[in-house]
């Protein structure tokens, strides 16, 4: 009888038991939360002289691990009847208040927008791009480029011209004028509402341009009127006449076959001392004296001597047109390749970018030695050359 009796009741706890599962794994349960923790679902077994355990579940941003650990979470409690199942959901509801809600949580950045981090040229203004628009366009220094060579002997020439034909309280002040609106140019042309100054440079000169002189560089006709102002001031005028003459000519010439010539290894100077000579070859050097020899021969040959002829007869002439060749072509020689520069700042005082630069040496220079080459020969710093230079 008591056999009999006890199969409802068991029958009963049984439906009760799988009720209460069904409800537990249907209950709508807020979402998970994003954050990374470790929480503890409790349970406790039937029996009720056995003890509760505690076991940890990592709750992880991955969603598949956080659905698992809740449904077993909820299994447990289940398992526990409906007393239990109340207190799982009640874990598992802290759980989601215990954290940050999908709805509280700060939405994702977006970093498809441009910022000055990821998108430099977003914020660029039309004047800080032009110069570097037309830095694409043009030619780095290791291109030959005889634009740029003829252009520098054409300007040579002329100079030279004019330091013979205007008196000397002429010339030295309209060079003064230009080598100082050239700089002012220069200290502008990057700025903002100045970008004008570096199209119409672009216009004149075009591919005489080279890249680095629109990345931040001064253009070498800073450096070529600066020389060419004071060559024609230190020295006499024949001797500035024929210094100018060897920056037209020795300059491009002895660049032109060093690029000719740069794959004779033997030739080329590497670090040089103390950089002497830098990235330059000695090939190069003597192809742009002998380049000037005969415009110097030509020069010297015509000038007025007067009635008692050239002092030394020919051969003075043709050692004095020689070496002066040697000496701008060693003037450029001199000169390392890249160019030495002048630090950022002074004594904490921001700086143009200066740098040695060959255009200026190369005249100088070459006026020093034609003065010590007229000493060596016997001839007069008063020589006078011809009305026309060449004619």
């Amino acid at each position: 009888m008591k056999i009999t009796s006890s199969i409802p009741i068991i029958g009963v706890l049984s439906c009760c038991r799988q009720s209460s599962t069904n409800a537990a794994v249907n209950f709508p349960l807020p979402p998970p939360p994003l954050m990374h923790r470790r929480t503890t679902a409790s349970s406790s077994l039937l029996s009720g002289g056995r003890r509760r355990h505690r076991r940890n579940y990592d709750i992880t941003g991955s969603s598949h691990g956080r659905n698992v650990a809740t449904q077993h979470d909820i299994l447990r409690a289940g398992d526990a009847g409906s007393s239990s199942s109340n207190s799982g959901r009640e874990d598992v509801v802290g759980i989601s208040s215990g954290g940050a809600s999908v709805a509280s949580m700060p939405p994702p950045k977006d970093n498809s927008a441009p910022t000055a981090a990821n998108d430099a040229t977003a914020y660029t203004s039309d004047d800080e791009s032009s110069h570097m628009e037309i830095a694409k366009k043009l030619k780095n220094r290791n291109a030959t480029n005889l634009s740029r060579k003829f252009t520098h002997a054409g300007f040579g020439v002329f100079f030279a011209c004019l330091n013979q034909f205007l008196p000397r309280t002429t010339f030295v002040p309209g060079m003064a004028m230009l080598t100082s609106a050239t700089l002012v140019m220069e200290l502008l042309r990057y700025r903002r509402g100045f970008k004008w100054m570096n199209d119409v440079l672009h216009f004149f000169l075009g591919g005489a341009l080279r890249k680095h002189e629109m990345e931040g560089k001064f253009t070498g006709s800073f450096y070529y009127f600066a020389g060419v102002l004071a060559t024609s001031y230190l020295y006499p005028q024949t001797a500035a006449t024929l210094g100018i003459c060897q920056l037209a000519l020795a300059d491009p010439s002895a660049s032109y076959f060093g690029r000719r010539t740069r794959h004779v290894y033997w030739s080329r100077i590497e670090n040089g001392l103390m950089g002497f000579g830098r990235n330059k070859g000695i090939l190069g050097f003597l192809g742009g004296a002998l380049f000037c020899f005969p415009f110097n021969y030509r020069v010297l040959k015509i000038a007025k001597w007067g009635v008692k002829g050239v002092p030394g007869g020919e051969g003075a002439i043709i050692t004095a047109s020689l070496l002066l060749g040697l000496a701008g072509a060693f003037a450029d020689l001199a000169v390392p390749t890249p160019a030495l520069v002048m630090p950022k700042k002074v004594l904490g005082i921001p700086v143009p970018p200066f740098h040695v630069d060959d255009n200026f040496v190369v005249p100088i220079f070459s006026a020093f030695a034609c003065t010590k080459i007229f000493e060596l020969v016997g001839w007069d710093d008063g020589l006078e050359l011809a009305k026309h230079i060449l004619f």
